[in-house]
């Protein structure tokens, strides 16, 4: 039986979906302990490990958390693939608060964070080939899976993920910028959470749920309630893409 880890984001703390079998509470690695406890169950045919990033209850800021802990903790569960879930801002002009995108590509604008096992103190110096940052099966499935959801905002079966350091959102002026780089999509966990999945050895895609315009895409301001509303309905509609990712 394969295990999938999915990795919560902003609006996914928990999954009622999962038949719970145990709560890893005192998972530890050689770079320190996960957001929180690791949830092992059961779904359709598949082993499943949930880690909600951010922790559980929501706490731990985009910066501040223990990436190379989080994947460490997944891959000694025996975790063989990662469904990652982002909250994101739109850029393009498709990417509307609702929309779902697979991105394909990424763009790291993140800075001091820990990012990579191969740093010559946890594991000799080492290089990856990140040309293509996300598995091409897992999001060729998902794609698929996709497709036959009836889903109100649609989705995009490609998008360019611009990881920005956070917890504040963007300006004006930051968002042209990553518009200008060829950004599809804005968030702050998406890096370097990707590229240590590709150091480990374990396929990784991501799942991005637009929860509002980006800078400068409204004229309305960014308000969380609004964020908040559309994540209530939004995540709804990407656990049953994780159930049927499942079956």
């Amino acid at each position: 039986m394969k295990t999938l880890a999915i990795i919560g984001g902003t609006g996914l703390t928990k999954f009622d979906q999962l038949e719970e079998i145990i709560k890893h509470p005192d998972v530890k690695t050689e770079l320190g302990a996960p957001s929180c406890n690791v949830i092992e169950g059961r779904l359709g045919k598949y082993r499943l490990l949930f880690l909600p990033r951010h922790g559980h209850p929501h706490a731990v800021a985009p910066h501040k958390i223990n990436y190379r802990a989080n994947l460490l903790a997944l891959k000694q569960l025996g975790a063989n693939e990662i469904l990652a879930v982002n909250a994101v801002g739109g850029i393009e002009k498709n990417a509307i608060a609702g929309h779902i995108s697979v991105p394909h590509q990424i763009i790291d604008y993140t800075s001091g964070r820990e990012n990579t096992y191969f740093d010559g103190l946890f594991r000799p110096l080492d290089h990856i080939d990140f040309t293509h940052p996300y598995d091409q099966s897992l999001r060729t499935k998902l794609v698929s899976i996709l497709s036959g959801q009836p889903l109100e905002n649609g989705f995009s079966d490609f998008g360019v993920y611009g990881a920005t350091q956070g917890p504040r959102l963007e300006t004006i002026a930051e968002i042209n910028r990553l518009e200008n780089d060829g950004c599809d999509l804005v968030g702050m966990t998406g890096m370097p959470e990707a590229a240590l999945a590709r150091e480990l050895g374990i396929p990784y895609a991501s799942l991005c749920l637009v929860v509002n315009p980006a800078a400068g895409k409204s004229n309305e301001l960014i308000t969380m309630d609004d964020i908040r509303a559309v994540i209530e309905t939004g995540m709804a509609d990407i656990k049953r893409v994780i159930e049927a990712y499942c079956q």
